[in-house]
C-alpha cells in the first residue's frame, strides 16, 4: 500500500485513540458506572453506548449528561463524571499502552515539532504521562482542556493553542486524529487531518484530508 506523503511544518497529535489506547479502560470505567446504578449491561447496550461515546464527544461530562438522559439515571451529570473517572483512573497504572505503530512512527519524526492536544483533564494526562513518559515524546508540548478554559473538541481552541505554542500558524500544522469530533475541531482550526481508523470505522473519518489505517501508511516530509 502507497505511503501518504504529508508535506507541512509541525505536527499535533489527539492523545486517546490516536496515540495511547485506553479503549478497555473507558470501556470498563462506563460498564462499572452503569452497573452500579443498577443497568442491565448487555451487549447490545454496550455496543450502543460505545457507539455514544465514540471519541469523547463534548468531554467526559457531557458523554455522562447523554448516559443520564438515556438511563434516567438520578446523579448529576458531574457526579456521574467523577464516578466514571475514578473508574477508569485506577486501571491507567497498568491498562494504559501506546497505540500500535506510535512509537515507530515517532521514532523517524524525531525532527520535526509536535505536540499532543487532547480533551483529557489534567489528571488524566498526569497518570497517562506517568505510566507512558510521553515528556519523552512531547517535551512540554502536551496541551489538555483545561488549558482552553475546558472548552473541547470540536470546537477549534485547543489546536489553536498548541500550534501557537508550537510557533506555527495553523495552516502549516497537520493533525492526527481518530475521532469525528477531533476531525472536526482540526478543520475548524485550518489545519490538514489526517484521521488514522484505530476504531475499525472508516465512516466516522470522513471528514478528514486523508484516512489511514495505520500510522505505517503515513510518510512525513517536514517543508524547512
Amino acid at each position: 500500500m502507497m505511503k501518504k506523503r504529508i508535506e507541512h511544518k509541525a505536527i499535533i497529535f489527539d492523545m486517546d485513540g490516536t496515540i495511547v489506547d485506553t479503549n478497555n479502560i473507558w470501556d470498563n470505567a462506563t460498564q462499572k458506572l452503569l452497573l452500579s446504578k443498577g443497568v442491565s449491561y448487555t451487549p447490545a447496550i454496550h455496543k450502543t453506548v460505545r457507539e455514544l461515546l465514540m471519541g469523547g464527544a463534548g468531554g467526559l461530562r457531557y458523554g455522562c449528561a447523554l448516559l443520564k438522559q438515556m438511563f434516567d439515571l438520578k446523579e448529576t451529570p458531574e457526579e456521574l463524571a467523577a464516578e466514571k473517572k475514578a473508574h477508569a483512573h485506577a486501571e491507567y497504572a497498568n491498562g494504559v499502552r501506546f497505540i500500535e505503530g506510535f512509537t515507530d512512527f515517532h521514532a523517524k519524526i524525531t525532527h520535526v515539532p509536535k505536540s499532543i492536544a487532547t480533551n483529557a483533564d489534567d489528571r488524566t494526562l498526569e497518570l497517562t504521562n506517568k505510566a507512558l513518559q510521553l515528556e519523552r515524546y512531547f517535551g512540554q508540548h502536551i496541551y489538555g482542556i483545561s488549558q482552553v478554559n475546558h472548552v473541547g473538541k470540536p470546537d477549534p481552541s485547543i489546536f489553536l493553542h498548541a500550534a501557537a505554542k508550537l510557533g506555527y500558524a495553523p495552516a502549516d500544522c497537520v493533525v492526527i486524529e481518530d475521532s469525528a469530533t477531533g476531525i472536526k475541531a482540526a478543520k475548524a482550526a485550518g489545519m490538514y487531518c489526517i484521521g488514522i481508523n484505530t476504531h475499525g470505522n472508516r465512516d466516522m473519518l470522513t471528514l478528514a484530508d486523508i484516512i489511514v489505517d495505520g500510522y505505517h501508511e503515513i510518510d512525513f516530509l517536514d517543508v524547512y
